[in-house]
């Protein structure tokens, strides 16, 4: 059987009829990892030993009804910014290089509620600061469609490892599109719930307005099933919300016929790479032929969201990362004199160059005499542009955007220039910016080989809008390619 072209869906349905036992399901992904992870290195830790223990006791509550649900029995993999206790928690990091939480994420015991097993934690951005996933202390993560191109990031572990086959799903966080970005570089789907709708207590903050986690995996109704899990009110978290729509997986029966779609002109202007905008302009001929209705409108904040998000993200970054000084936890530098200095040590030593970049910019945006110029009119326009969200989706059910102006950079490329590699989220900043729920969905491959993705936008609470419409597409569409059918068998880097 070829465990790696199972859904996790489909994983888990194997193994409730007796197919596939789960001591399976985690044995093949520990072989892909062992065949690919020397290559792509999407994990920074994992849990073999761990997972094949839980493995037996999942396999014995599937068995006497302990664990019921739709995802029992399937490995995942988690993001390294989430926490578990008794783990190793670095946000790639090298400021937190020994840092060991002594509680677990409300995610991870969800997961465990739900019978999901753990095989380890995934490489990331540093402090979820960057696009590519090379901005991590400890390497680079590779693309599993072309090792020489980044994943993206800042899930980009989460997202390769899912592609590649070393887990059927996974965890990811989303600040600024840093699951949407990264699923569309690698071929899969991601979704960025509704700001507040999964509990953000365990998960190390990196801007706390924006951040959200949210479910990595192959396909539409896989996501849904991993949303519908880690979904819910979470007294721990004060932006935690109350709701009862929670029955994610339910909302993908239905079709398209009769909702209308809504593309923002401005985002099919310049900067847009001809392949990407083919197969976007395919996207909507495929909603239209499913009896959807496509229309164009200009949304005219569009240049204003790239540098509020950075405005905004840094300001609540240099905030946050205030409390990794070496005093209590993690990473502390050496041969000091007196505390000031220690200060200034482990934090030159401890931080990257691009953790370094957004705290300053961000102290600049909040200091006296610039508070006003810059963080204030952030906050502003902020507001505008959720206002204007809000006048679109008067009118539409569904926004559609590309996922990313291009294709997935060759590695060293992005780092050369952290302008262009900002500019690269202007499709996907705004969805944080204003709370919204979006997924991303593969629609396309370039002529180099590498996936592109489709974003859909919903208004705040509509997630089974996007999944609906998600769904009917991924229907429309057709299977899509993976890595190990379709690509070139990796080569050693």
């Amino acid at each position: 059987m070829d465990f790696e072209k199972l859904t996790a869906l489909q994983l888990a349905e194997k193994i409730k009829q007796n197919q596939i036992s789960v001591l399976d399901g985690v044995k093949q992904v520990f072989d892909q990892i062992q065949k690919n992870e020397p290559k792509l290195h999407a994990y920074l830790d994992i849990y073999k030993k761990d997972a094949y223990a839980r493995a037996k006791q999942v396999e014995k509550g599937i068995a006497d009804g302990t664990y019921t649900g739709l995802l029992a029995g399937v490995p995942i993999a988690i993001k390294d910014n989430i926490c578990i206790k008794g783990k190793k928690t670095t946000c790639a990091s090298k400021i937190l290089e020994n840092f060991i939480p002594q509680y677990d994420a409300e995610v991870i015991k969800r997961l465990d509620s739900a019978g999901l097993i753990i095989i380890g934690k995934t490489n990331m951005d540093e402090f979820a600061m960057g696009s590519t996933t090379e901005t991590s202390a400890y390497g680079v993560t590779r693309n599993p469609w072309n090792p020489e191109h980044v994943p993206g990031g800042s899930s980009g572990g989460s997202c390769a490892a899912v592609a590649s086959g070393e887990a059927y799903l996974a965890l990811g966080s989303d600040t600024g599109g840093s699951i949407r970005q990264p699923s569309s570089y690698c071929g899969i789907t991601g979704i960025k719930p509704t700001y507040g709708t999964v509990s953000r207590y365990g998960l190390i903050a990196y801007a706390s307005s924006l951040d959200q986690i949210g479910p990595v995996g192959k396909d539409t109704a896989d996501c849904a099933a991993l949303l519908e899990i880690i979904a819910g009110h979470d007294r721990k978290d004060s932006t935690s919300i109350e709701r009862q729509d929670l029955d994610f997986f339910k909302s993908l029966n239905g079709s398209v016929a009769g909702m209308k779609f809504g593309v923002p002109k401005e985002y099919l202007s310049e900067g847009l790479e001809p392949d990407v905008k083919d197969a976007f302009m395919e996207t909507l001929k495929t909603l239209t032929r499913q009896g959807a209705i496509v229309e164009f409108f200009s949304m005219k904040t569009t240049e204003y969201m790239i540098p509020a998000y950075y405005i905004i993200a840094s300001a609540e970054a240099s905030s946050n990362l205030e409390r990794f000084d070496g005093v209590k936890y993690g990473y502390r530098g050496a041969d000091y004199e007196g505390l000031h200095d220690m200060y200034k040590k482990t934090r030159t030593e401890g931080f990257g160059e691009e953790v370094k970049r957004r705290i300053m910019l961000g102290s600049f945006v909040l200091s006296s005499g610039y508070y006003d110029a810059y963080y204030q009119k952030a906050l502003k326009t902020k507001a505008l542009i959720k206002k204007e969200f809000d006048q679109a989706f008067r009118k539409y059910d569904v926004l559609l955007a590309p996922a990313a102006p291009y294709t997935a950079p060759k590695i060293g490329e992005s780092l050369k220039n952290p302008l262009a590699m900002y500019l690269g989220d202007i499709y996907t900043v705004a969805v944080n910016l204003c709370g919204l729920p979006g997924i991303t969905v593969p629609c396309g491959i370039d002529q180099g080989g590498l996936p592109i993705g489709v974003q859909m936008i919903g208004e705040c609470f509509m997630e089974k809008k996007i999944l609906r419409a998600a769904k009917c597409y991924e229907m429309a569409r057709g299977a899509f390619p993976s890595p190990w059918k379709e690509a070139k068998e990796y080569e050693t880097i």
